[in-house]
């Protein structure tokens, strides 16, 4: 499962086959004598070091040598590297190969460092393509050399490792939600969910739509009643060695295994989302509203990683899947659904539909007992209003919790800011009719919609990441990518790792 197109390897010295030379230049401190020039002279070329900031030199070797900035030594940080290599190989897009000292360029632990430069170089190369005619029109770049000679080859060459199998689980999501939508429903997800299983070593078990009416998820077969492609609920599980489903005792001794900690992700994956009978306005903008399944897509792609990376928790995952389409027998205003947990929702907007398979889905998860749920979804404009294309939005029953959510987001450069979970603003979301409603006015738009997915966690820990502002980028942007971001995948894979129960 290989969904980028670089290949890198580590050297303890420079590929002398390489098309291009990069070489990591501080805005501090003295210039390597192998650049051939002085700070004077390469700031009147108008390059000082700053961070992301890129010179192409030719060399004597028949190579390009590519000068990029790491800001100042002492601040260059995992985060600072991932930058500078997101830039590097741009700046290389239009060579085959490149050898660079970046790896062992900034301070702190190499793993990490290279992991981050890993993450950089892959990341800013990659793109969706499969729909392209021309395919020159993308990044040449084939091959990375990371040099570290010494005693710091073994850590880079693990960092490595790590940094490309986290890098190809976002490239999968990205690639996922940047398929239009009729290249990827819910059908056909789940399929591709189960071959990924097969082939990174996870449980995958698909339900479909007479199976959900079973179960009573009411909410995910009302959005789905507007379209002709069935919903499919994907419950994904991770189980390392050493988890076990509950306390065994013999006839003699006590069970010593450890119950592992078990955290739940709940990825909304509407696969298209046109609003239903409250139909979006038909502008250009609309079209990203195929990747209003990213929560689903960076779940699928956490999950992909859990056993490659040697995860110590136990982890399982729901994909709640349906598209949100208008016809004679799509969801009306007024009409109301019972939910898997037995709660009742009158709708008033068929467009604020992820809360409501969300809440299946949560449901499900709280009958498990996890030690906490999470769940992300691009789910109201009001948190990109409020919170711009850079960060998420975070809130939840548990502050604890959500301390271990934006502790993850902070190590992986994947900004969130905690909003509040207001109890006063409960009564907004009141129905005469049914037990709540799905929405909750113009005002506090996405704290009335997170205090409406509290109603389904049974009071479990859990955190709600709303994903709306920077699912997609308009623009190269550092280590982002035109299109769907694919962000919380990285932040869901360190939070799935270093997840500690209460």
């Amino acid at each position: 499962m290989k969904a980028n197109q670089l290949t890198i390897k580590v050297s303890k010295s420079n590929d002398s086959s390489a098309k291009s030379v990069g070489v990591a230049v501080a805005s501090n401190g003295t210039i390597a004598r192998e650049i051939g020039m002085s700070r004077e002279q390469l700031e009147a070329l108008g390059f000082e070091g700053k961070v992301g900031q890129t010179l192409i030199l030719p060399n004597n070797k028949k190579q390009l040598t590519i000068l990029v900035g790491i800001g100042e030594s002492a601040k260059a940080t995992a985060d600072v590297l991932r930058t500078a290599a997101a830039a590097l190989a741009r700046a290389s897009a239009k060579v085959v190969s490149l050898s660079t000292n970046l790896a062992v360029s900034g301070r702190g632990d190499r793993v990490a460092n290279a992991q981050a430069v890993t993450e950089g170089l892959i990341l800013a190369t990659h793109r969706y393509d499969a729909l392209k005619s021309d395919k020159n029109a993308t990044s040449k770049l084939e091959s990375v050399t990371l040099v570290a000679p010494g005693a710091t080859n073994a850590a880079v060459a693990r960092g490595s490792r790590r940094g490309e199998t986290i890098a190809d689980a976002v490239c999968l999501a990205r690639d996922l939600a940047n398929m239009p939508p009729a290249h990827l429903t819910a059908k056909m997800i789940a399929e591709r969910a189960q071959k990924i299983g097969a082939e990174t070593g996870v449980r995958v078990e698909v339900f479909n739509k007479d199976q959900l009416l079973a179960m009573g998820c009411g909410g995910i077969i009302g959005v789905n009643r507007g379209s002709v492609n069935p919903p499919r609920m994907v419950k994904i599980s991770y189980r390392p060695g050493g988890a076990r489903r509950g306390a065994k005792k013999s006839a003699t001794k006590k069970s010593t295994a450890v119950k592992l900690p078990h955290l739940i992700l709940v990825g909304k994956g509407v696969m298209y989302d046109s609003g239903g009978i409250s139909l979006k306005p038909s502008n250009p903008d609309h079209a990203m509203m195929k990747a209003d399944m990213s929560g689903a897509a960076a779940v699928l792609a956490t999950m992909s990683t859990l056993k490659s990376l040697g995860c110590k928790n136990q982890v399982t995952a729901y994909m709640m899947c349906t598209d949100n389409l208008p016809s004679g027998s799509a969801l009306a205003m007024g009409d109301v659904l019972t939910m898997r947990n037995g709660k009742t929702v009158e709708i008033h907007n068929t467009d604020a539909e992820g809360r409501l398979i969300l809440a299946d889905g949560l449901s499900l998860a709280a009958e498990s007992k996890p030690d906490a749920i999470v769940d992300i979804a691009t789910l109201t404009g009001a948190c990109a209003r409020a919170l711009g294309p850079q960060m998420s939005g975070v809130m939840g029953n548990d502050q604890k919790f959500i301390d271990q959510v934006v502790a993850a987001a902070a190590a992986t450069d994947e900004q969130t800011w905690q909003l509040p979970l207001e109890r006063k603003y409960r009564t907004m979301i009141d129905s005469y009719i049914a037990d709540m409603k799905n929405v909750g006015g113009t005002d506090a738009g996405a704290i009335t919609a997170a205090l409406f997915l509290d109603e389904f966690t049974a009071g479990r820990p859990w955190a709600h990441i709303d994903i709306a502002g920077p699912m997609w980028s308009d623009a190269d942007a550092g280590w982002l990518q035109r299109g769907a971001t694919a962000y919380g995948t990285r932040l869901l894979i360190n939070l799935a790792e270093n997840f500690k129960r209460r």
